[in-house]
């Protein structure tokens, strides 16, 4: 997800920043995925993932207002 974002920022167009912008969003939704099933198959407790999921809950927030906003202008 990180390096899709520092790609994004070396955009030489911005329908090339959406698509790249997009696609750590996607990463994004996907690590999301992989943190709740890791707290629902008991691979580390839940109460231990609460604050990475909240997290990654709220990176996923900002991707998709800039993949939004982004593809206004």
């Amino acid at each position: 997800m990180g390096a899709n974002v520092e790609e994004a920022q070396g955009s030489h167009s911005r329908a090339e920043f959406v698509r790249r912008m997009g696609i750590a969003r996607s990463e994004a939704r996907e690590a999301h995925y992989w943190l709740r099933i890791i707290g629902e198959v008991g691979l580390v407790k839940p109460s231990r993932l609460v604050k990475i999921i909240k997290e990654s809950e709220e990176i996923l927030k900002i991707l998709t207002a800039i993949v939004k906003n982004s593809r206004k202008v």
